[in-house]
């Protein structure tokens, strides 16, 4: 082995160990009742029992609470929204559908903390109360462009003809959609509705700027104002390992999806 593959091995597992090495410390320090994170009382798995006993803080559970029902709505709401756009989409000509997937592709590029603040700022100018109704329209927002992106390539690989071939044989353009096109676009759709629901969950600064001051709290905003306060809830540690988890599994349920397409080809 010469001299670059070592260096480029070493380059790599130093990245991987800077990406990964604060999560394994919270894994680790969730299986001890230390209040501070670091010092080590022995094994136990009392912060884990007060975490699914319901024992925590209402605050956090309601956080909890929060952050499941928006991911999971969101989730929902863009994917129908994203899917039916794509087909939209797909079906524009020339430089319409070129001028659509530009806007499209606008807010994924935007950062996070722009497109809060825009949105905090529409939801002034018309005059909405902030709180959970406008944050679950926000993660819509943000969502959808995604599931668009998930959507497109399996339409770009379903055959042009069958839509055409199903008004042929007597369906009804809503019947060709639900019979026709969505069975062939449906791992995208799932992909979509998983990426939205893993992006609602981890959101943070859209969240902040459009939940308003009526005591809404996601998950990510708990912990902030948690960590202003000089310290972090300690079931937070066993909590923030389980979202890992779960978001780890959605990241290989996807790949696994995507592979076993691919090799369908």
């Amino acid at each position: 082995m010469n001299g670059k593959k070592i260096l480029a091995k070493s380059y790599l597992w130093l990245l991987l160990i800077l990406m990964y090495s604060p999560i394994a410390i919270i894994a680790i320090f969730s299986f001890t009742e230390a209040k501070v994170l670091g010092n080590w009382t022995g094994f136990s798995l009392k912060l884990y029992e007060n975490l699914f006993s319901g024992s925590i803080s209402n605050s956090l559970f309601r956080a909890v609470e929060n952050t499941l029902s928006i991911g999971i709505l969101s989730a929902l709401l863009s994917t129908m929204l994203g899917a039916v756009a794509a087909v939209g989409i797909f079906n524009l000509k020339g430089r319409k559908r070129q001028a659509i997937n530009f806007l499209n592709d606008i807010p994924m590029l935007n950062p996070d903390i722009i497109t809060g603040i825009s949105l905090f700022l529409l939801f002034v100018a018309v005059g909405v109360t902030q709180g959970y109704i406008t944050v679950l329209l926000a993660h819509v927002s943000f969502c959808t462009p995604y599931v668009v992106l998930s959507v497109m390539p399996k339409l770009k690989q379903m055959d042009a003809n069958t839509y055409e071939a199903a008004l042929d044989l007597g369906a009804t353009p809503g019947q060709a959609l639900r019979k026709v096109i969505l069975p062939q676009i449906r791992p995208g759709v799932v992909s979509g509705f998983i990426l939205a629901f893993t992006l609602s969950i981890d959101d943070f600064a859209v969240t902040l700027f459009t939940k308003g001051n009526q005591g809404l709290e996601t998950l990510s905003t708990f912990i902030y104002a948690d960590a202003r306060k000089g310290g972090l809830t300690p079931e937070l540690r066993p909590l923030m390992t389980v979202v890992f988890l779960v978001v780890l599994v959605l990241l290989l349920v996807i790949n696994s999806r995507t592979s076993k397409n691919n090799n369908k080809k």
